[in-house]
């Protein structure tokens, strides 16, 4: 089993920056795939990052260049840098970590991100 505990989300101006964080506890050690997935009000769940145990990332196209993901192993926390905000942003962030044994997907309880204009 994987606990998951984010935090960061909040409110921020278009523009403007946010970072989430998600600190994973129990069975960490069987974690390899991590990523964070974002769900806006009346839309399908979507991947917005990912990043392997061996670092290569992923992300979707809507936020190349402007979010950056990345991993402490050391403490066993997800990041996400949130930079260039823009208002269709705006949605419940979810951390997901993917354990290597059985590919069992865990999530977080979601952290809710909201993009003002």
């Amino acid at each position: 089993q994987v606990q998951l505990v984010e935090s960061g989300g909040g409110l921020v101006q278009a523009g403007g920056s946010l970072r989430l964080s998600c600190a994973a506890s129990g069975s960490v050690s069987m974690i390899n795939r991590m990523g964070w997935y974002r769900q806006a009000p009346g839309k399908q769940r979507e991947l917005v990052a990912d990043i392997t145990s061996g670092v290569t990332t992923n992300y979707a196209d809507s936020v190349k260049g402007r979010f950056t993901i990345s991993r402490d192993n050391a403490k066993n926390t997800l990041y996400l840098q949130m930079n260039s905000a823009k208002p269709e942003d705006t949605a419940v962030y979810y951390c997901m970590v993917e354990v290597a044994i059985n590919f069992r997907k865990y999530w977080g309880q979601g952290t809710q991100v909201t993009v003002s204009s």
